[in-house]
């Protein structure tokens, strides 16, 4: 079963190797591109003032962050919660430089390398040279909703990337690429039919997670709003009647 995770930071500054230290970390837990609702969200004090260059992006104060744990207290969850799964990510160099630059402070021995991250920022510039790849920029090229995203916010922007990412990688657009072709697809498909194979974007796979699970994911869904794409995905609430 594939294992990613969707991950954000918000920071005070954007020079990791100058000072500037973490202030969020927001992941979502994909299995095999589908969110389980599992997350892991966490303030942090960074131990230093939040310019107000850096307030006016994401709202966090100084005030609000003064009792939160600081890096050294959340940092063996976040290694945990993250194991050796996929990270993905949008400018992933950023998000990555804090990361390390924090264990650094701490732990040496923990550090994460480039070749386990996907940036996304790097998939949207190749699928879309020259346009704009910003996270709204793409929320608005694929119809994702992102009215939420008054400021930024780790969690948030993790749950909205995810989005991005699944249309990045195919999406509802997996057949897009075979436009120019409707012949061969429309043959394909009459085929299919004819042999009595269901055609992929019909067929309903009975989900693999437990009633529990189920319900998280539910729920976890329903916070991202009527146009969420994951809906699409969605099996049906079973039958009441027998």
């Amino acid at each position: 079963m594939l294992r990613e995770i969707v991950f954000d930071t918000e920071t005070t500054g954007v020079r990791a190797n100058d000072g500037d230290r973490l202030v969020e970390i927001g992941c979502v837990e994909l299995l095999n591109h589908i969110p389980t609702g599992n997350t892991f969200h966490v303030y942090i004090n960074p131990e230093r003032p939040v310019p107000v260059e850096a307030f006016d992006i994401h709202g966090l104060s100084d005030e609000f962050l003064a009792d939160k744990p600081v890096f050294a207290e959340i940092a063996d969850k976040f290694w945990e919660f993250i194991g050796d799964s996929k990270l993905i990510a949008h400018n992933a160099s950023f998000d990555i430089g804090f990361m390390n630059a924090e264990y650094a402070r701490i732990d040496k021995s923990r550090q994460i390398s480039m070749e386990r991250v996907i940036d996304t920022l790097a998939l949207a510039r190749r699928k879309h040279p020259g346009a704009g790849n910003s996270l709204d920029a793409l929320c608005s090229r694929y119809g994702i909703d992102n009215s939420r995203r008054t400021k930024h916010g780790a969690l948030l922007d993790s749950e909205i990337l995810a989005e991005v990412y699944l249309e990045l990688i195919g999406g509802r657009q997996a057949g897009f690429n075979l436009a120019d072709e409707p012949a061969k697809v429309t043959n394909e498909q009459n085929s299919a039919q004819a042999a009595g194979v269901m055609p992929r974007e019909k067929r309903v796979f009975k989900p693999r997670m437990t009633d529990h699970e189920l319900m998280a994911h539910r729920a976890f869904i329903a916070k991202m709003g009527d146009k969420a794409i994951w809906k699409d995905y969605m099996p049906e609430e079973p039958s009441e009647t027998a």
